[in-house]
């Protein structure tokens, strides 16, 4: 056999081995494909709706719409707050894939600013539902959307939308007691429950204060949907499905704009406040106080120098400081009502009188409270003087003594059946001042209560501080002779005076009724009242600079005010000054300038239509300052917008009620 270098080949052996792996690989192929025709089947039929839906959620895409804000309106319709359209330019930060070169291109375009890109920053912080869309910056100009629009092939993501936006047509003179909307913080979402956050998914702005704040629950709507397609920039192709939103609820006020405008213009430049109230619904007219701001500000993003000026406005000025809710001393505006107190506790009566030299003594006390004449009279006191005489001249000493024999836990039980020391306005947001008693001061300030702090708090001064609102709430209690509506803003909601949502008393604010002894007293204090202004020795006419106020009080006066002037000491005065001439203060150390009143008082034909709580801060002496601007005020509520026929005095008369919607 031949075993040498070269073999026959066995081509059997070979092509068998061949055919083997040939029939392997075709096994293998015909594996894979079955594998793959199953794979396919099992997508295209068995998860068929699953990759359809997903494929759908790349290009469909559900997006929440936001509520139109209900609208605000005064008594007579007049509309004080509604909605505007603008166009924002939005962006969805998950389509964008270098933030910030198109903050930079931005920039570039249309001024988009470092505080308008900080704000931004802040928004993208806060929890929100991915893919949902986030203002970068509001009211786009023309030219500005023009900009964008040729540039949006740089801008994936980024997309102009239109927007309702709060618009305050009036500006300031609604801008405490309505108050604004601003953008929603993220310590507010997070207060919210999982309901109000989807609610609020596409909203980007929330009440921040006054009515705006208080009834946000009832202004803002429920959030419809809508199933868009969008491109692979993010941007809207078409849209497949909707959902309405529902449209925030729409309000209207007590307030009468014609009548706010009239404290504006009364109150000119000064600083103060005037809170005025319908008796017989406890509706508040008018609540301003100076100075006032623009709201309109706050809506899309208040820049910081915009905010640094309404902040540091000259110190005192503080244009954000809402003055009508803030305490103040309410001096001698408290009279009448500690006179009430003394009578229906029998401290007094209407014959009761003392000898006033000027000043008061407590028993073993050197030092002397001195009767306001002190600074401005050089003759001293009132002599002989009645309770009467005591209230329409203000004599301090008459009151310092009535105050002491009462007690300050008298003065304090007394004083808080009108609302003093407490918040008893239904709807608005105040301070509750301070209504002083031993039990008080032991716990806030640790401090035993001394006789010379009753006599402080017998003239409104000391401890005591009320708020104009509280002031105008008590005035409508004596207008009202004891019966007690608590002060309201809101009138209707959706035109509707008898709705539900309506603010009502409860257990914790409710303010009964308060009863006399003696009804008579109400008579009584109301002529008190009268002679303040209507008397020839009343307190208005002890002071010459009163000219404007005067020149209108007898036959040329058409009906009756009952009045009460204030003049509350800032700072306290050396025992050592004899005269007022002697003293210097600085203007933000000057005397505030009160004075409250309600009329038509003593009517047989036509019940008190108005309630009225004036102050001017740092503005000196209450008859002569705070009395003009409250007559102005008292004049065109009942003459103008009431239009009351006073010279038809037998015919039973309803003035004219301004329309309502």
């Amino acid at each position: 056999m031949f075993t040498g270098k070269w073999q026959i080949r066995d081509h059997d052996a070979e092509r068998n081995l061949f055919k083997r792996r040939l029939r392997v690989a075709g096994a293998l192929v015909l594996a894979l494909f079955a594998l793959l025709v199953f794979k396919l089947v099992d997508l295209q039929v068995y998860q068929y709706e699953h990759f359809s839906a997903r494929a759908d959620g790349n290009r469909l895409h559900s997006q929440r719409i936001p509520p139109l804000r209900g609208q605000i309106f005064d008594r007579a319709g007049r509309l004080i707050a509604d909605s505007q359209p603008i166009h924002n330019l939005t962006v969805v930060r998950e389509r964008v894939p270098d933030m910030d070169a198109s903050l930079d291109l931005l920039s570039r375009l249309i001024g988009l600013t470092d505080g308008e890109i900080a704000q931004f920053r802040n928004r993208s912080r806060r929890d929100r539902v991915p893919f949902s869309s986030i203002p970068v910056k509001f009211v786009l100009s023309e030219r500005e959307s023009a900009r964008v629009a040729v540039n949006s092939h740089r801008l994936p993501g980024f997309t102009i939308e239109a927007q309702f936006v709060r618009h305050y047509p009036l500006g300031g003179l609604m801008a405490h007691a309505v108050g604004y909307v601003s953008e929603i913080n993220r310590e507010e979402l997070r207060g919210m429950d999982k309901v109000q956050r989807e609610n609020y998914g596409s909203s980007n702005h929330i009440g921040k204060t006054g009515v705006e704040r208080t009834y946000e629950h009832l202004l803002h709507g429920t959030v419809g949907y809508e199933t868009v397609e969008k491109n692979s920039l993010g941007q809207v192709m078409r849209r497949l499905g909707r959902n309405d939103p529902v449209a925030g609820h729409d309000l209207t006020l007590h307030i009468h704009a014609e009548l706010q405008q009239v404290v504006q213009r009364a109150l000119g430049g000064r600083r103060g406040a005037v809170v005025a109230i319908e008796p017989a619904t406890g509706g508040i007219l008018a609540m301003l106080s100076k100075p006032d701001f623009d709201p309109n500000l706050f809506v899309t993003g208040i820049s910081d120098a915009e905010y640094d000026s309404l902040v540091n406005d000259s110190g005192i000025n503080a244009p954000l400081f809402d003055r009508s809710t803030n305490p103040f001393p309410p001096a001698s505006t408290v009279k009448p009502f500690l006179a009430l107190a003394g009578l229906n506790l029998n401290f007094v009566d209407y014959e009761t009188t003392i000898e006033d030299p000027g000043y008061f003594q407590l028993p073993g006390v050197s030092r002397r409270w001195h009767d306001w004449t002190f600074r401005t009279d050089r003759s001293g006191g009132h002599g002989t003087i009645d309770l009467r005489r005591a209230i329409y001249q203000s004599c301090d000493t008459f009151f310092y003594d009535m105050g002491v024999r009462m007690g300050i836990e008298n003065m304090h039980g007394f004083l808080s059946l009108f609302g003093f020391g407490a918040n008893h306005a239904l709807d608005v947001e105040a301070h509750i001042g301070v209504l002083p008693s031993e039990q008080w001061k032991l716990e806030t300030r640790g401090e035993h209560w001394f006789p010379g702090d009753t006599v402080n708090a017998s003239i409104g001064q000391g401890l005591t501080s009320v708020t104009p609102l509280q002031l105008a709430t008590a005035v409508a209690i004596l207008a009202n002779k004891g019966r007690v509506v608590q002060p309201r803003l809101l009138k209707a909601v959706d035109g509707e005076t008898d709705d539900h949502r309506l603010p009502a008393p409860t257990e914790e604010n409710l303010l009964p009724d308060v009863v006399l002894e003696d009804p008579d007293y109400w008579r009584f204090i109301e002529q008190a009242m009268i002679d303040v202004v209507h008397r020839p020795l009343g307190r208005i006419r002890d002071y010459g600079g009163a000219y404007e106020f005067t020149a209108l009080l007898d036959e040329d006066m058409p009906y009756l005010m009952a009045s009460k002037t204030g003049t509350a000491q800032v700072v306290s005065i050396d025992q050592e000054i004899t005269h007022a001439d002697d003293i210097q203060v600085a203007d933000e150390h000057q005397d505030h300038a009160l004075f409250i009143t309600y009329a038509p008082a003593r009517n047989p034909h036509i019940p008190p239509q108005i309630a009225l709580a004036v102050l001017v801060e740092n503005g000196g002496m209450g008859a002569s300052v705070a009395g003009p601007i409250a007559k102005r005020i008292v004049d065109a509520y009942l003459l103008d917008i009431l239009d009351i026929d006073f010279n038809n005095p037998e015919t039973e008369q309803a003035p004219k009620l301004s329309s309502s919607r």
